[in-house]
Order: structure tokens, then C-alpha cells, then sequence
């Protein structure tokens, strides 16, 4: 079985974990979400697809969902002995070596698929991994603050401002004019099941999406398309999805992501047991609908919410 995920970081890093454990025959490729890179001090930075990488390569910080574990910040504090910023931004001396070697690459004129294919042959996550595009695209947010207008970063939002100003518009900077990069295209072709873990539907999946020829390739892909819901009990189940879920004019509840997705794109939804009274809403709009746990609290739970996953690909197929 050939399996195509489309992954921001914690949140698709965890749930894969589950998928490799309940598929472990399947060949499955994850699409990264790239919107979150960012540049910092001179480095090219990537944290989805690090935060992928390093949580099925068996170095992520547990704890944390990002960064590396057992890490130190003896970089971080010398910059910051220098004046060097920025200062909310933790990169650890272990992360430092990956972004190194990743500019380093870009630089020699290698695509970024090709470089992070390279750092995954460190990793072996068990998976392919292919960014979804070699081009620059960053997420930024329109925010208001001191009565004044402006878009800043998407990790400076989220990191800096920690999502506690309303943001008024989100824009995948650099995505119109974007390609997926190679392979991403021929594995959505090849597939027989896409899945849509619960990742933030607006600046992970939905950044993906917005790389021309991803949603039409996925639409027209013929077969199953199962999401799971990142929304439980009408508040996000990591993040601050709600916040910018407002921002494009979503509720933050289960149905309404699935209409975010919309039955065009969608052929199978999971939310959460306590989401139960939305099924009916979501089926009625053509997508079916089944209520399961959907917190990831072990690779226990996470395996049996990816069997569902897969199980309801297998009931719409039928």
C-alpha cells in the first residue's frame, strides 16, 4: 500500500509515528510543509520537516515535540553576548549542525528535496520525506499592533508574539508562483490512500494545498482522502490553530475544518468522541464521518487512530 501524508511538524511528526506502527508495509511518502522556514542568522531553517525527520529518526526532544534532545545553548548565548538576535528564536547546538549543512547544500546549488533527502539518509525516519516545494515560501500574518497594520513571519507570530494578537490575514508568501518539487506530484498519482493528519488545516496542510497542482493532483487523484480533526472539543489539541483559523473565517470546530477542506477534496473525516454530535453535520455535506479518540496520548493511542484512519480510507473505497 502506497500512503501520501501531508505534514506540518508536531502534530503530522506524532501521528506518523502511529501510521509506521499500525502500516508497517507500507510505503509511505509525508509532503512537508515548508511556509514555517524561516532565515536566521545566515542559516536556512526548516522546522517541519526537522521536526518530522528528528521525531521518526529517534532524535526529537520528547518533551518539547521540537528541537533536539539532550541539546544545549552554548551558540545561542554567545550570539546573544554579541547582540545578535533574534533572542526568541531557540536554535540548540545540535539543531545549529542540521540548518549548517543544510545552507551549506543550497548554497553548492543543490534543491532542497535533494538536500533534505540528504540529511534523511542520517535519520532513516521510515519514510520518504520531499519538502513540497524547492521554492521560497513563507507564511506570514497580518497583525495589528500599536494601531499599526503590518505582516510579519509566520514564527514570529507564533513563537514571539505567541499568537496573542488577533491576525487578520495569512498569506503563503512566494506559493502562486511556487512548484511542488520533484516527486511530490507522481507519489499523490501513485498513491492509494492520502491522509491529512491532525496538522493545522490553515499554515501547515493548507500551505501545502496552496503550492499550485497540489490540490488539483489530490482532487483528481481517485482515491481516498482521510483527514483527521486537530480540533477536539472546539479547541485545538496543540497550538493555536484557532487563532488563525479566525483569521481565514473558520470556527474552530471539527465541522467546520472538514468544510475548510471542503467534499471536493475530502472523502473521510475522524473526530474526536466528544465531537460526536458533528457527524451528522459532516456527512451531510458528502464526507463521511466516523467519531473516534483522537488524542495522542501514547503510540498505543496514535497507532489505533491510525488503523481508523485507514480503515475508513478502506470504507470509502468500498
Amino acid at each position: 500500500m502506497r500512503i501520501v501524508v501531508l505534514a506540518g511538524g508536531i502534530g503530522g511528526a506524532r501521528f506518523l509515528r502511529g501510521l509506521l506502527a499500525a502500516a508497517p508495509e507500507a510505503e509511505i511518502t509525508v509532503i512537508g510543509n515548508t511556509g514555517d522556514d524561516i532565515h536566521l542568522f545566515g542559516l536556512k531553517v526548516c522546522p517541519d520537516l526537522d521536526t518530522v525527520m528528528y521525531t521518526l529518526g529517534g532524535g526529537i526532544h520528547e518533551e518539547q515535540g521540537w528541537g533536539r534532545a539532550d541539546e544545549t545553548f552554548t551558540v545561542k548565548e554567545e550570539l546573544a553576548a554579541y547582540g545578535v538576535g533574534p533572542e526568541w528564536f531557540g536554535l540548540g547546538d545540535r539543531d545549529f549542525a542540521t540548518h549548517i549543512v543544510r545552507t551549506q547544500m543550497l548554497a553548492a546549488g543543490y534543491p532542497l528535496s535533494a538536500v533534505t533527502e540528504a540529511l534523511c539518509a542520517r535519520w532513516k525516519p521510515g519514510v520518504r520525506l520531499i519538502p513540497m516545494s524547492d521554492d521560497r515560501i513563507e507564511t506570514h500574518v497580518l497583525v495589528e499592533t500599536d494601531g499599526e497594520r503590518k505582516a510579519v513571519h509566520f514564527q514570529e507570530y507564533w513563537v514571539r508574539l505567541r499568537a496573542a494578537v488577533p491576525a487578520h490575514a495569512v498569506v503563503p508568501v512566494g506559493a502562486e508562483a511556487a512548484k511542488p518539487a520533484p516527486g511530490v506530484l507522481e507519489a499523490i498519482g501513485a498513491a492509494d490512500v492520502i491522509v491529512f493528519p491532525p496538522s493545522n488545516p490553515v499554515v501547515s496542510i493548507g500551505t501545502i494545498l496552496a503550492v499550485p497542482g497540489v490540490r488539483e493532483a489530490i482532487a483528481e487523484a481517485g482515491v481516498p482522502v482521510v483527514g483527521l480533526s486537530p480540533i477536539v472539543g472546539d479547541a485545538p489539541v496543540r497550538g493555536m490553530a484557532d487563532k488563525v483559523l479566525a483569521a481565514v473565517g473558520v470556527e474552530a470546530t471539527a465541522a467546520a475544518v472538514a468544510a475548510h477542506y471542503g467534499s471536493g477534496l475530502l472523502d473521510g473525516w475522524l473526530v474526536d468522541t466528544v465531537d460526536a454530535g458533528a457527524v451528522a453535520e459532516v456527512e451531510a455535506a458528502g464526507i463521511r464521518c466516523r467519531a473516534v479518540p483522537l488524542l495522542m496520548t501514547d503510540l498505543d493511542a496514535t497507532t489505533r487512530m491510525a488503523h481508523e484512519a485507514l480503515a475508513l480510507a478502506k470504507e470509502v473505497r468500498a
